[in-house]
């Protein structure tokens, strides 16, 4: 039996507590990961931090694998796609309060092969794994 990994619960729990807090939740990415789409110009040092709060974003879905939403930057709508991931921190931007995430094992590619119009999985990306597979390795 696989464990699932558990960031996607807890992002949905932290991010339900800060909206039923009346706070704005924040969220730290990894930009530079894999399938990851957000606007460039707007990226420091590799990541970017996104305002996820229902006056931010439209049609926002958190789903076990990626985290989806409309917004709008510098005036022009984007269509951000989020794989879980890249998900460093979940925060809440009035009180500092919330959590960093440890690197966990996600499949490499996102059960619909990636966002449309965005990054699909190339030759030198993984397939999906046989069932049953593991990613732990023999050492002798």
């Amino acid at each position: 039996m696989a464990i699932k990994p558990k960031r996607p619960y807890l992002f949905r729990a932290l991010y339900q507590w800060i909206m039923d807090s009346d706070l704005t939740p924040y969220i730290l990415v990894d930009a530079e990961g894999s399938n990851v789409v957000v606007p460039t110009e707007f990226v420091n040092d590799g990541k970017i931090v996104l305002n996820l709060s229902p006056a931010a974003v439209r049609d926002l879905k958190i789903e076990d694998q990626v985290v989806t939403c409309d917004s709008r930057f510098g005036g022009r709508p984007f269509s951000l796609y989020l794989p879980m991931a890249s998900l460093r921190a979940i925060y809440a931007k009035e009180t500092g309060e919330g959590m960093r995430f440890e690197r966990e094992d996600f499949p490499d590619l996102e059960p619909d092969g990636g966002p449309e119009g965005g990054p699909e999985g190339g030759p030198d990306q993984p397939g999906p794994k046989a069932p049953g597979s593991s990613h732990l390795k023999v050492v002798k």
